[in-house]
């Protein structure tokens, strides 16, 4: 499913939503202490294409819907795929206005491999994208308070679990349990959480192709069974979608 149609495969609207301004959040107390959640919300969303711009004004212009920022990362990556990237909230004014405060309207999970930086596949800029990445995208303490972070105390509508094809992370954890070999410590506490998501029904390359969606889902599953996130959840506040970035197109993809 391509980021550029709604996650049933229909057409996106040819109208551009413009960014709705998000009001700036008071300061509240920081990361609850106790962090679980929630059925996932966002299979359904309706995406189109949105312009990002900057504003001289105290604040950037935001999608204030998770429907809004799924449809701003389709358009960028359209840009991205064809080769039209803007580049967008780089210059002076948008510099300025950041020293102030940030609004990201978009929270990306995704793995460390330097061939998919969120910011570049969704051509977005400063203040637009919060990112948290990791081998493999896996979860830890550290990542989920990050995550949390942005969801509660900045009020980010849309969390994407970002995946992508020849994940390196995911192929030594399927060839770790194929051989017994042990990795070394660090890289082998990746492979364990991992593991568990790996396709026993399929062999070879394509045992590690499955694999990297059954770990993205798994993981999204993981996010919306936080507690903390249920009510921004069921109010449709807050979406938690998981997606695919291929190499090979460039192209970023919805998982249902």
């Amino acid at each position: 499913m391509n980021f550029d149609v709604t996650p049933h495969g229909a057409e996106a609207p040819k109208s551009q939503p413009a960014r709705a301004a998000s009001q700036t959040p008071a300061r509240r107390t920081l990361l609850r202490s106790a962090l679980t959640g929630a059925a996932m919300v966002g299979a359904g969303l309706t995406v189109g294409a949105a312009t990002a711009h900057a504003s001289t004004t105290t604040t950037l212009p935001r999608p204030a819907t998770p429907q809004q920022a799924l449809a701003e990362l389709a358009a960028g990556n359209r840009r991205w795929r064809t080769l039209t990237q803007t580049h967008p909230h780089e210059s002076a004014a948008v510099r300025h206005t950041l020293t102030t405060g940030q609004q990201p309207f978009a929270l990306v999970l995704g793995c460390i491999d330097s061939r998919v930086p969120p910011e570049l596949v969704f051509d977005q800029g400063l203040g637009d994208l919060m990112t948290v990445r990791s081998g493999g995208q896996v979860l830890d303490e550290a990542v989920l308070g990050s995550v949390a972070y942005g969801v509660l105390e900045l009020n980010i509508p849309l969390v994407v679990v970002l995946g992508h094809q020849s994940c390196g992370a995911v192929r030594a954890a399927v060839e770790a349990e194929e051989t017994g070999a042990e990795l070394p410590a660090h890289i082998q506490y990746l492979a364990d959480q991992i593991a568990p998501n790996i396709d026993h029904t399929k062999e070879g390359d394509a045992r590690v192709d499955s694999t990297i969606d059954r770990n993205i889902r798994a993981i999204r599953s993981q996010l919306a069974a936080e507690p903390d996130f249920a009510d921004k959840l069921h109010s449709g506040a807050l979406a938690i979608v998981g997606a695919r970035y291929e190499l090979t197109t460039q192209l970023v993809h919805t998982l249902s």
